[in-house]
């Protein structure tokens, strides 16, 4: 399982949204309070920000260490601001290795994607069945050997044939439910992604938390601080977001 954190808004440092609340993404690596599986988040962790003026693809810092540990992200977060960040602290599923291929979050192109949950029965069939529906450019592009990576390229796909971010989420949800049906206990699929002008996100098996401060847009899997403006967004529901503050909601 993981945490993760999307902003959309006025550029802030990645200290002052990562590190300085009360219970940030940094505290969530050993003391997540929303979290369905697992209790700590140390293998690894990942920060993606867009800086659009310069390019669409986003900036990407990826490490297999706690996010505690890393005095180099810790040294530089102060010192980047960005309006459109996506942040994500892993605590890999057996077997899964801990490696910077298998790190949230992923990048293709404008996008940045992360993954809260699990496919079921991914190595009992579930795997083969995903990856034979995808384009063969997306399916050569899996790097490592992460379910997220496989949901990332059936999300690429749906976008690569022009639907909206929220359609491309839903669509892969829809097709990870049915190749998984035999897997036993549910796949949880909190998915999230961003091109730096919109965030789409759904909440589906773990817990989801959507925030609006004008045009500032937070979702994450969990509050970083007691701002009453939190609010619990329920199962099997999508999220979009865009860079205006305007926020919506469907049934999954």
């Amino acid at each position: 399982m993981c945490r993760f954190l999307a902003y959309l808004g006025a550029a802030r440092t990645l200290e002052s949204l990562l590190v300085d609340p009360a219970h940030s993404l940094l505290r969530q690596c050993w003391e997540p309070r929303h979290q369905a599986s697992g209790v700590v988040n140390a293998d690894g962790f990942g920060v993606g920000w867009h800086d659009r003026a310069r390019r669409p693809e986003p900036a990407l810092y990826r490490s297999t260490l706690p996010m505690w540990a890393d005095r180099s992200f810790l040294s530089l977060a102060g010192l980047v601001d960005a309006g459109s960040v996506l942040a994500a602290v892993r605590s890999a599923t057996p077997p899964l290795p801990t490696e910077v291929s298998a790190t949230p979050p992923f990048a293709d192109g404008p996008w940045l994607f992360a993954h809260n949950g699990t496919v079921a029965g991914f190595r009992d069939g579930a795997a083969a069945r995903l990856r034979r529906t995808l384009s063969e450019r997306r399916e050569a592009a899996i790097a490592g050997p992460t379910d997220s990576e496989v949901v990332f390229a059936l999300v690429l796909d749906r976008l690569d044939a022009g639907a909206s971010p929220a359609a491309a989420l839903a669509g892969a949800v829809e097709a990870v439910q049915a190749a998984s049906a035999d897997g036993g206990a549910p796949s949880r699929l909190n998915l999230v992604l961003t091109d730096g002008r919109r965030v789409a996100a759904t909440a589906c098996g773990d817990s989801l938390f959507v925030r609006s401060d004008g045009p500032s847009v937070y979702v994450a899997s969990e509050p970083f601080d007691a701002d009453a403006g939190w609010e619990r967004v329920p199962d099997a529901t999508l999220v979009e977001a865009s860079a205006d503050g305007n926020m919506g909601r469907t049934a999954l």
